[in-house]
């Protein structure tokens, strides 16, 4: 076990290492004039020719790209104009547009969208799986086809038709729930609750169809083995064949797909983040895409990216639980 979490652990430190060096290629180095971008269109020769300086851009890309690693694993110091800052690590540079430091706004950011992801994720693996489980347990019945009606209406609806239609219903036209608002945990955490309520039920009826409909065929695959009916013929009730033993070898599909899911949710949550008016990372990196603030648009990629390779990393770990046979591999 022990080897097998150290073989994990160095290939999500290479990922990573490989997602700052395409991360750096891209956005710092294809653009063209970095410089230009970050002093903005009416900046003068001079002024531009003192952000180069700033930013020590006459130093070659592979010394550009050591002092940005630099910066994340030791920090690193930047030049204010009138004296120098320095960046604690992490350090994902300086916003251009607000000079304040990125691993200070994503951390500002955070929490929102941590509160949003981690509610939605609770539903929709509770709903997705109940639903998926509940369907292969009923194959053949009304049941089965009323779940798999609603699951494929589940995955063909976008997520700001839905989130439209609980604002109009549940806001508008009842009156049951207030606008959605993010307040934090700490101030009020019943506010907390309701106002990310209809996010996290948008999130959840879109994600969980297509984990109901993955649960479901896992679950069939599951129930067809021999050892499943080998249980049955001993007599054991069909309860338990379905909770102990079907489902234990339906979720490894189940658990790779909410790993990606969960760690992208962080940056990709970016209609419902608009559409409930939240706060969160998605939000900010579109607002940051359309200023081109190059610092904040790849440290919140990268803070993504590190979500996604921590979530794999803890999907591996739930793999070798669930089934010794995965640490031999």
């Amino acid at each position: 076990m022990t080897g097998f979490l150290l073989r994990r652990l160095g290939g999500a430190v290479f990922v990573l290492l490989s997602l700052t060096v395409v991360l750096y290629a891209v956005f710092y180095v294809a653009p063209g004039d970095v410089a230009q971008i970050a002093c903005g269109p009416r900046c003068s020769p001079a002024q531009v020719a003192q952000v180069t300086e700033q930013l020590r851009l006459d130093d070659p890309v592979y010394t550009q790209y050591w002092h940005f690693l630099q910066g994340i694993v030791a920090g690193r110091d930047f030049s204010t104009g009138t004296g120098v800052e320095h960046c604690s690590a992490p350090c994902l540079g300086v916003s251009y547009q607000s000079d304040q430091q990125v691993m200070r706004l994503i951390l500002t950011k955070l929490p929102v969208t941590g509160s949003l992801v981690i509610g939605a994720f609770a539903l929709w693996i509770l709903l997705g799986v109940g639903t998926g489980v509940l369907s292969a347990w009923r194959r053949g019945t009304i049941t089965e086809r009323v779940l798999t009606w609603l699951t494929l209406a589940g995955t063909a609806t976008p997520v700001f038709i839905i989130g439209l239609l609980l604002i109009i219903i549940f806001c508008s036209t009842l009156q049951w729930l207030p606008s959605p608002a993010y307040v934090p945990f700490t101030e009020n955490p019943e506010q907390w609750a309701w106002g990310l309520l209809l996010p996290w039920v948008s999130l959840a009826l879109i994600e969980s169809a297509k984990y109901a409909r993955l649960t479901r065929s896992s679950m069939l695959e599951t129930l067809a083995e021999d050892h499943v009916r080998t249980f049955r013929a001993y007599g054991v009730s069909e309860r338990a064949v379905i909770g102990r033993h079907a489902l234990r070898g339906a979720l490894a599909p189940v658990i790779a797909l909410s790993a990606l899911d969960f760690g992208s949710m962080f940056g990709g949550a970016v209609l419902t983040e608009s559409l409930f008016g939240i706060p969160g990372i998605g939000r900010e990196l579109v607002h940051a895409v359309k200023v081109v603030d190059l610092p904040v648009v790849v440290g919140m990629v990268l803070v993504t990216g590190f979500f996604v390779v921590l979530a794999n990393a803890v999907a591996d770990m739930l793999y070798a639980l669930a089934d010794r046979r995965v640490v031999l591999s």
